[in-house]
């Protein structure tokens, strides 16, 4: 079992920045593929970023590509995503989430969640 907690979300300008954490326990996250998804009102969860279990394979939705940053501190156990040059097409709550292969994840596919942090960029 893991749990995963989102934090950094907010309201901010469009252009504007963002950093959001992800903290993981329950088990040992190093060892585990994990990335950042999205769902705004009234869409499907959409895939974000993600980062190997080490960092060497990072993949990026073609939406944030040069503006958003994945990246891990393993013996904090934490996640990260730092979003730059926020548009409002980016609003939408945040989620992290773990998996034993790192290519299943831009497929969508998870074996943990967390609850999500809410990011408003306002135009």
């Amino acid at each position: 079992q893991v749990h995963l907690v989102e934090s950094g979300g907010g309201l901010v300008q469009a252009g504007g920045s963002l950093r959001l954490s992800c903290a993981a326990s329950g088990r040992t996250f190093s060892i585990y593929a994990a990335g950042w998804f999205r769902q705004a009102p009234g869409k499907e969860r959409e895939f974000v970023a993600a980062i190997s279990a080490y960092g060497g394979s990072i993949s990026y939705a073609d939406s944030v590509k040069g503006r958003f940053t994945i990246s891990r501190d393993n013996p904090k156990n934490t996640l990260y995503l730092q979003m730059n040059s926020l548009k409002a097409e980016d609003t939408a709550v945040y989620y992290c989430a773990t998996h034993p292969k790192f290519a299943n994840l831009p497929r969508g596919q998870s074996d943990y969640w967390g609850q999500g942090t809410q990011v408003t960029v306002s135009s």
